[in-house]
């Protein structure tokens, strides 16, 4: 995998941000392969398509998840199997939101961000998606500039594996990573990111919300990894609903050269919002550990901020999210299943109530959620909250009906049977590249 260079602190930049609302210009971000836009043919690279053309349908299985790791390093030996859901199923899309993945201390706010640990939670994915694939090649250091692209790794060939990071971006304790099957990286192309702080002096980086966009055949995705303002106090639940405003109205993508590409988070096909929102529960804290320890959910879920926020118009009107089945996810002691207010004898420390922080939103037609769970990781004070989706994709018609075939469908088996004939998977590869060929 390669990587581009660190932006450095610019305080005038910085300044800049603050004063015009501007995103803030940490524009490269890493990727497994260089754009996929040259490898399109030429008839699909126009946004506006001939009116001739015709589109089918297509469904992907798509898997988002947001993790607040708490500022821990994963060990060498985490195993990510089943929060990836592996073990007997193989997703399309995989979109892995993380908060805090190094501590929020003045020293990793004003400085570079520290790649490694981006580096290390790469590789982790990596070794889990692609599991028979555990020898890949070692990560380098950042190079490059502030314009936005991707460089790719320089020997190609080494990452022929089933999955492949098309973008991962860090924003001091923000990181996305979204990983694709091989397969489906041709008809990926405009990947780009946009980073909005909304942190200390209302433009830092240790809140706010990095995003990243795709082109998959011909549907926009956008996908916005979020950590919002945190506190347990009356009225906080506003600066979250700040937050929101202005992660959705400064986020701004390339418009690309002649072409009319969504700038706005809401002007895509697809939107998923994911993250550490932070909403907590409009009670008081007592009679929330009471709830809690009697595990009466439905009485704490009628009280939810983000429900509240929602229903009432006051942040993220008209966004989607699935029924909520699982126990608050926020705050555990370290290495426990118990709640932290639920701890005897920590009196002089400072208490949160539990809550469900952790949250994954989406607008926009063609999601069918199968799944909204958490899953059962001591590693942080948070648990993780995963969605599964099928979503639908507009793709073009080929008129070369078999290269169609060959590209855009997909193989779970070692084995595919047509028309009575059956190919092994040497047997689908070469007749994959013949088909490109024609």
């Amino acid at each position: 995998m390669a990587h581009n260079q660190r932006d450095e602190v610019n305080w005038p930049r910085l300044v800049a941000n603050k004063l015009f609302k501007r995103p803030m210009s940490n524009n490269s971000f890493v990727a497994d392969f260089p754009s996929c836009d040259k490898v399109i043919s030429d008839d699909q690279q126009t946004v506006k398509q001939p009116q001739e053309s015709k589109r089918d349908p297509l469904t992907y299985k798509l898997f988002a998840s947001t993790w607040n790791v708490g500022g821990i390093v994963p060990p060498d030996d985490l195993n990510l199997e089943d929060w990836l859901d592996t073990r007997n199923n193989s997703h399309d899309i995989y979109v892995l939101g993380f908060q805090e993945i190094v501590p929020l201390s003045a020293k990793n706010i004003l400085g570079p961000e520290k790649s490694k640990v981006t580096m290390k939670w790469n590789s982790l994915i990596r070794a889990t998606l692609n599991k028979s694939l555990s020898n890949s090649p070692k990560e380098q250091e950042p190079k490059g500039g502030e314009r936005q692209k991707v460089h790719p790794v320089k020997d190609a060939s080494s990452f022929v594996q089933d999955f492949q990071c098309i973008i991962s971006k860090q924003m001091v304790g923000i990181l996305v990573s979204v990983w694709v099957r091989g397969d489906l990286c041709r008809y990926i192309r405009r990947t780009s990111i946009s980073c909005v702080g909304c942190g200390i002096l209302g433009c830092l980086g240790n809140k706010g919300a990095v995003s990243v966009r795709f082109w998959l055949h011909e549907t926009t995705f956008c996908f916005v990894c979020c950590h919002l303002a945190s506190g347990g106090k009356e009225r906080d639940e506003g600066c979250r609903n700040s937050d929101t405003l202005e992660i959705l109205s400064r986020t701004t993508f390339p418009r690309g050269h002649f072409l009319n590409l969504p700038q706005k988070i809401l002007d895509h096909d697809r939107v998923v919002l994911l993250g550490d929102l932070n909403y907590r529960i409009s009670l008081p804290e007592s009679r929330t550990r009471s709830l809690v320890q009697q595990k009466e959910w439905k009485t704490l879920l009628e009280n939810d901020q983000l429900r509240g926020e929602v229903s009432s118009g006051r942040a993220l009107k008209e966004w989607k999210e699935g029924t909520i089945t699982f126990s608050p996810t926020y705050k555990y002691f370290p290495n426990s299943d118990t709640y932290y207010d639920c701890i005897q004898g920590q009196k002089g420390k400072k208490l949160r109530a539990p809550a469900w922080c952790d949250r994954i939103l989406w607008t926009g037609k063609g999601f069918k959620q199968i799944y909204y769970d958490r899953w059962e990781s001591k590693l942080s004070d948070h648990r993780p909250v995963r969605a599964l989706f099928s979503v639908d994709v507009d793709a073009l018609r080929n008129l070369n009906s078999l290269r169609s075939f060959f590209l855009s469908e997909r193989y779970d088996k070692n084995i595919v049977i047509s028309h009575g004939e059956v190919f092994t998977k040497n047997d689908y590869k070469r007749s994959a590249t013949f088909a490109e060929s024609i």
